[in-house]
C-alpha cells in the first residue's frame, strides 16, 4: 500500500522551487495557486530569502503550493487513487485534502492565506516559541513540559517531541530539560498548536463555513489522534481546531503502519517525514520528492506499491 505525505512548516528552504519550474507547465500551475492564495509562489520559493520564506504568512502557502505542485508533477492528470493513504503534518493536512478531492486546490490555497495570516497574527501577541525535545524518556518529558507551562505541540514519534509555550517557559526547559535529552530551539515564529493561537481559529472557521468539502477519495489520516476520516465535514472541521491543539504525528505513523503500508513519498519541500518514518516505520521503502530529479525514484515507488496494474 501506498502514502502520500505532505510536509508543514519549517520544511522550506531558499530557492526550494527554482528546480521545479523546468518542467512543463509548472510556472501556469503555480501562477493558478498564487492566484488563489493571494502570494507570488514563484517569487517566494525561488528568489526570496531565508528570513522571508520563514514568515508564516509566506510558508505556510508556499509549502501547500510546493506541495500541489510537486504532486501535480507526480501523478500527472490521475491524481491520487482510492488505494491509496493520504496525510499531512500540520499545514500539509491541506495539501493532503485538496489531494483527496476534499478540496479544490483554489479553496485550498485561500485557506491556507487565512491561516497563515491569523497564527502570524496570534504569534505576535506575546513572544512565545517551540523547541524540540529530542530522546529521553516520553512519559518524563511531557511531565517536565508539563511543570514548567509548555504545550508538546507535536508528538512526532521517534523520539520527538516539539514544546511550545512562551519564551521565559522555554528559556526554563533548557536550564532544566528532561534527562537524556536535547532540546534544540526552533526558527518559527510564534507556539503553534497551542491555546496561543486561538485567535486564529474563529477567521478560518468562518472562511470554512464558506468552503464545499466532498468526502475523500481514499483514506486520510487526521493529525488529531491517527484516525482514518471519511467525512469531508468533518476532516474540514478537523482543520480548523488543528491550529490551536497538537499534532500526533506519532499516531499517523501508527495507522500507516496499520493500514499496511509499504511505500511512502513524501512531497516537496520533502525530508523531514521521510526522516521520521525511517526511524518509525521501519521496513517501509521512502521516497523525499526534493527535486525533480526524484521523480523516477517516486514513480517507480507508486507503481510497486500503489496496486497499479
Amino acid at each position: 500500500m501506498l502514502a502520500i505525505v505532505c510536509p508543514g512548516q519549517g520544511s522550506q528552504t531558499q530557492g526550494f522551487l527554482a528546480p521545479w519550474l523546468d518542467l512543463p507547465g509548472a510556472r501556469d500551475t503555480l501562477g493558478r495557486l498564487s492566484e488563489a492564495g493571494g502570494i507570488d509562489l514563484e517569487q517566494h520559493g525561488t528568489v526570496s530569502d531565508e528570513e522571508t520564506i520563514k514568515d508564516t504568512a509566506v510558508a505556510q502557502p508556499l509549502i501547500v503550493g510546493a506541495g500541489l505542485l510537486t504532486a501535480a508533477a507526480l501523478l500527472g492528470t490521475d491524481g491520487v487513487d482510492a488505494r491509496w493513504a493520504l496525510t499531512g503534518h500540520s499545514v500539509g493536512e491541506l495539501t493532503a485534502l485538496a489531494l483527496a478531492g476534499t478540496l479544490t486546490p483554489q479553496a485550498a490555497m485561500s485557506l491556507v492565506a487565512i491561516r497563515a495570516h491569523g497564527m502570524a497574527q496570534a504569534s505576535a501577541v506575546a513572544p512565545t516559541g517551540m523547541a524540540a525535545v529530542l530522546g529521553g524518556d516520553p512519559e518524563e518529558v511531557l511531565a517536565v513540559l508539563a511543570r514548567h507551562g509548555l504545550t508538546p505541540a507535536n508528538r512526532n514519534g521517534s523520539g520527538q517531541v516539539v514544546a511550545a509555550g512562551t519564551l521565559e517557559a522555554l528559556d526554563a526547559l533548557r536550564a532544566d530539560p528532561p534527562a537524556r535529552t536535547r532540546v534544540i530551539p526552533l526558527k518559527v515564529a510564534g507556539a503553534f498548536h497551542t491555546a496561543h493561537m486561538a485567535p486564529a481559529v474563529a477567521a478560518l472557521a468562518a472562511a470554512a463555513q464558506q468552503v464545499e468539502a466532498a468526502d475523500p477519495v481514499g483514506p486520510v489520516v487526521s493529525n488529531a489522534d491517527g484516525a482514518v476520516v471519511a467525512s469531508g465535514a468533518e476532516l474540514l472541521d478537523r482543520l480548523v481546531t488543528q491550529v490551536s491543539n497538537p499534532v500526533r504525528w506519532d499516531l499517523c505513523m501508527g495507522t500507516l503502519a496499520s493500514l499496511g503500508v509499504t511505500g511512502l513519498v513524501e512531497l516537496a519541500p520533502a525530508g523531514t517525514l521521510v526522516g521520521l518514518a525511517k526511524r518509525g516505520l521501519p521496513g517501509v521503502e521512502c521516497v523525499a520528492l526534493k527535486t525533480p530529479d526524484d521523480l523516477d525514484a517516486a514513480r517507480r515507488l507508486v507503481r510497486e506499491h500503489g496496486g497499479a496494474s
